[in-house]
């Protein structure tokens, strides 16, 4: 839809404030092309780029209410407004425009702050309610649309993207040394850290109150996956009915859409939804790499669009393309993420964007939430099994404690008991105290080799003065468990969807379709489908059953069959060619760069990782340290003159 920006301000705002504001929504062009709107007020100052969608002439922001007491700037779809619209004319609210994000001013009006429980779809918006002299951000469940913060001396910035703050020139750039170990763990940066000290998300399903005047900010979560209330249904038919409904609003546009097609079980399914309910409407994009057969998926991917009576593009990518386009890669994403897989997606987007389709669908977040990865349900099986076996020992357990320690009447009795030991040393017992190590709440990231090899390896390649600021910095604290006795399969659920699909599948999906213009959605992490996977499997437990057993029983009648036994592959690339390729071109800036300028790599390492191919598993952890010296480059200003070479000067001049 658009990229928001603005500045609240205990003191009245200057020119220079808003001036910089205007920088802010220039640094985000290309996430709007198609206009500008700005609000410039004495104690808050609004910004918006905006890419048309819905309501091409009209739905220019900012919004108001009916006596302009509220104004709003939005980024995002609201995919139900249709059903919010009418309903909120029938309370006799007045529309200006046909807009999607109109209902959230009138929603406000009707429920205040609880107006984002009506909202089903991907959003970051900023309102100001100039009777109650505050101003109220708030930002999607999954977090699809990004809200960056950043406050100084009683003033808020906030914008979609980390550019626009920096643009600024009022964010330090100091980097976050927690957030650096994160990233060489992860690859990526969990929310709501940020790389840049100071400057953090606001967290997926939360809001922002900031009231200027006395300065305060008040922030609430509201809404968790873990409050997903508990579903009897038939976990099959009750999906395919979800499924059926999501894939209806979320084609709601007034430009056309199209589909990245990977070939897979999930992007296919969805095709196939989208073209049943809207026939002759989608058009489907893939890739392919030249000359590399076993990661080039456009045969399935024409199989299934010629099966489904759909136009396909393809889009073939040499290794030479992405090499070339890495600096600008990095960049784009905003903070840095290490996925070799970026410039797939990001071709993708390019080649809608040349072709006329401003709105893609992906079938991203299906792999998270019907378990589609196999580190994934090897690390489910394993920790269910031990479960298993507590949940026959913990009666006998309880009978133990109430014989040796009466005063424990509960089971939050039981676990504080239980955390001070009290000279017990039984298998269960000590499960308790795992449950107490963070690292312990990560298990299925330890599943896979590659991982552990990296994690293991990371301390390895950090000089000890970095090691000592950033190991105490609560390395893992995001992670925690409500209590000791959570499901661990519906604790899976939620850390795969807050970690890993928010900051390394959103997170740059967003980034990549918004640096080409291009809307995504992504109708599998909509968050009623969330909701209705999390309370099935609160009643009929899947963790038993073949990987996404439900999502293929739910759509085998939509997609031919020998697609339903198919191998997992997605958008996966020659990864291993690309890292190499990628290294042989910039890897020398590694040996006496800004990592290790700013004592974050050994010079050693660094050297090491300049001068000698990487091999193996330790490929991905020289690429990941190879994006964070070209992020850090590039957000100062300092990268070498081949960076800039490979952006287009437009391109660069837009963002930086």
């Amino acid at each position: 839809m658009c990229g928001i920006a603005g500045i609240v301000s205990a003191q009245p705002m200057t020119s220079l404030q808003q001036e910089r504001l205007l920088y802010m929504s220039d640094a985000m062009v290309h996430r709007g092309p198609d206009g500008a709107g700005s609000l410039l007020g004495s104690h808050v100052s609004l910004a918006m780029r905006r890419l048309s969608i819905i309501d091409l002439s009209g739905g220019w922001q900012p919004l108001y209410n009916e006596d302009k007491s509220l104004v709003l700037i939005a980024n995002g779809e609201i995919y139900n407004f249709v059903e919010l619209r009418s309903q909120l004319e029938s309370q006799g609210h007045r529309f200006r425009s046909r807009s999607d994000v109109e209902v959230i001013v009138h929603l406000y009006e009707e429920y205040s702050e609880r107006c984002v429980d009506y909202l089903r779809g991907m959003f970051a918006f900023a309102l100001w309610d100039e009777r109650r002299k505050n101003l109220f951000l708030a930002r999607d469940r999954m977090g699809e649309k990004p809200l960056y913060l950043f406050e100084q001396a009683d003033t808020l910035y906030f914008a979609s993207e980390l550019k626009a703050l920096l643009r600024t020139g009022v964010v330090d750039f100091q980097l976050d040394r927690a957030a650096v170990y994160q990233y060489f763990h992860f690859q990526y940066v969990p929310e709501p850290m940020t790389m840049i000290k100071g400057v953090r998300k606001l967290s997926a399903g939360t809001t922002l109150t900031i009231s200027p005047q006395p300065w305060s900010l008040r922030e609430s979560r509201y809404w968790s996956m873990d409050d997903a209330p508990r579903l009897d249904n038939d976990p099959v038919s009750t999906i395919r009915t979800e499924l059926e409904r999501v894939s209806e609003l979320i084609v709601r546009s007034d430009v056309p859409v199209g589909v990245a097609l990977s070939g897979g079980l999930d992007s296919s399914a969805l095709a196939a939804l989208v073209a049943r309910a809207y026939p002759g409407r989608l058009t489907a994009f893939t890739v392919g790499y030249e000359g590399r057969p076993r990661f080039d998926e456009r045969r399935e991917a024409n199989a299934i669009a010629d099966y489904l009576s759909i136009p396909l593009h393809e889009v073939e990518i040499k290794t030479e393309d992405m090499v070339n386009a890495f600096p600008s890669l990095v960049w784009q994403t905003d903070d840095p993420i290490a996925d070799i897989a970026s410039y797939g997606y990001s071709a993708v987007m390019s080649a809608a964007h040349q072709h006329g389709v401003p709105v893609m669908l992906s079938g991203q977040g299906g792999d998270e939430l019907f378990w589609g990865y196999p580190w994934v349900t090897d690390a489910l099986g394993q920790t269910m099994r031990k479960a298993c076996w507590q949940s026959e020992a913990r009666p006998k357990f309880g009978q133990y404690v109430s014989l040796k320690c009466p005063s424990v009447r509960s089971r939050w009795d039981l676990f504080d008991w239980c955390r001070s030991g009290a000279g017990l040393r039984s298998s269960y017992l000590e499960y308790l105290r795992d449950l107490q190590s963070p690292r312990e709440r990560i298990v299925f990231h330890e599943q896979s080799p590659l991982f552990r090899t990296i994690r293991d390896s990371v301390p390895s390649i950090l000089t000890e003065e970095f090691l000592d600021s950033a190991y105490e910095l609560a390395l893992w604290k995001p992670y925690t468990v409500p209590h000791p006795w959570s499901r661990p399969d519906i604790l899976f659920t939620r850390l795969l969807c807050e970690t890993y699909l928010a900051e390394n599948g959103i997170a740059q999906s967003d980034r990549l379709s918004m640096a080409s213009s291009v809307e995504l959605r992504l109708p599998l992490v909509d968050f009623r489908l969330v909701e209705t996977v999390i309370g099935l499997r609160k009643a009929y437990p899947d963790h038993d059953l073949p990987p996404k057993a439900w999502f293929k029983a739910a759509v085998k009648e939509l997609v031919p069959e020998w697609l339903l036994h198919r191998p997992k592959r997605g958008f996966q690339p020659p990864g291993r060619e690309w890292m190499q390729s990628t290294w042989a071109r910039y890897g020398h800036a590694l040996e006496d760069g800004l990592l290790v300028q700013h004592s974050i790599l050994k010079p050693e390492t660094a050297y090491v990782m300049a001068k000698q191919e990487p091999r193996s598993s330790l490929a991905l952890l020289t690429f990941t340290a190879l994006v964070l010296e070209y992020w850090c480059a590039a957000q100062i200003g300092h990268a070498p003159e081949s960076v800039f070479r490979s952006v287009t000067p437009s391109r660069l001049v837009s963002r930086c």
